[in-house]
């Protein structure tokens, strides 16, 4: 791999092991761009499919038009001669999503090498900011545990297809809190959350699950004990979200409400069966009826391919190693 450092961008070589395909790849706000005919040549479909893709990925909201498509300019040879062309280019969110939908082989190779690259990338810009941030022990420790916590789940084997979707939940959540930014203008903010317009019920809840088996069953999978309850967890994990003590409110945002909803059903198991599908339905459903599923942009807060990475890390994840969990979160839901 050979690479070349401009200012404000890093080129790199990126080789498929079968030597077949060979391409530069541009770096550029700690992520990878490519245009739709190199995502063709990537995964080895027609750049019609690729347009397809990504329209599809846009029109459902999976990511936003503006965060995932930029312009660069980038030399072609035609005919022999260098010319610079400017061309629309898209993100690793995008080529991600793509990769999903067409060959899975290709897209792993490409994600294995993208997770080693962009995680050097990351953690090069966090060690070279890291002094800026001794003031703020606090944040700082914060961020490290967050990231050590994530680096270390990558390794288990119910997440070992992750790493990439983890990366970029580590990537999220710095960016987040936006600690370098607030450090540069001596004003860090604290993230005080947003107050719920709907309270989610059991009779709520259970509706939800039922819905899911539902769809499950009409599309001939075997649902099997999915949904039902071994005991009445969860009618108490729904209701200790509106808990109080004092006249207080035990979990006083959404972002708090939401983070320990899907901790305590994924962790819990007030289900025999479906835990981990039905504590993420149930998230995004609470997160949509109280107006936060989407951010300002139009772009899911957080998209599937997170969310799958998200539900496993709660899943594999130590009882002690809740507080942690639910502040990558509460994080990932600030807009």
């Amino acid at each position: 791999m050979t690479k070349t450092k401009p200012k404000e961008m890093e080129v790199q070589i990126y080789k498929s092991k079968d030597g077949v395909i060979q391409m530069e790849v541009r770096l550029k706000k700690d992520t990878v761009w490519l245009t739709q005919l190199q995502i063709s040549q990537l995964f080895d479909v027609n750049v019609p499919a690729i347009w397809k893709h990504i329209s599809n990925i846009y029109r459902s909201h999976e990511l936003s038009r503006e965060s995932t498509l930029s312009k660069m300019e980038i030399v072609q040879d035609e005919g022999g001669r260098s010319i610079i062309r400017n061309s629309t280019v898209y993100n690793l969110d995008v080529i991600i999503s793509v990769g999903y939908r067409v060959n899975s082989l290709k897209a792993t190779q490409f994600r294995i090498w993208a997770t080693k690259v962009l995680k050097q990338h990351l953690l090069q810009g966090y060690s070279i900011n890291e002094k800026l941030l001794m003031a703020q022990k606090d944040k700082l420790n914060e961020i490290k545990s967050a990231i050590n916590f994530i680096e270390d789940k990558s390794h288990q084997e119910l997440l070992r297809d992750q790493t990439q979707e983890l990366l970029l939940l580590v990537r999220q959540y710095t960016k987040s809190i936006d600690l370098l930014d607030q450090y540069d203008q001596r004003k860090i903010r604290r993230i005080k959350g947003q107050k719920q317009t709907y309270s989610l019920a059991y009779e709520d809840a259970r509706r939800v699950i039922d819905d899911i088996k539902r769809n499950l069953s009409d599309e001939g999978k075997n649902v099997g004990f999915f949904g039902i309850e071994s005991s009445d967890k969860l009618r108490g994990i729904i209701e200790n979200l509106n808990q109080t003590f004092d006249g207080k409110e035990l979990y006083r945002t959404i972002e708090e409400k939401a983070a320990n909803l899907i901790y305590m059903i994924i962790k819990d198991h007030p289900l025999i069966d479906g835990n981990k599908r039905s504590g993420s339905i149930l998230f995004i459903y609470y997160l949509d009826k109280n107006n936060l599923l989407y951010r300002t942009t139009g772009e899911r807060i957080i998209n599937e391919n997170g969310l799958v990475a998200l539900a496993l890390l709660i899943a594999v994840s130590n009882p002690n190693e809740k507080e942690i969990l639910i502040k990558v979160i509460t994080s990932l839901l600030t807009d």
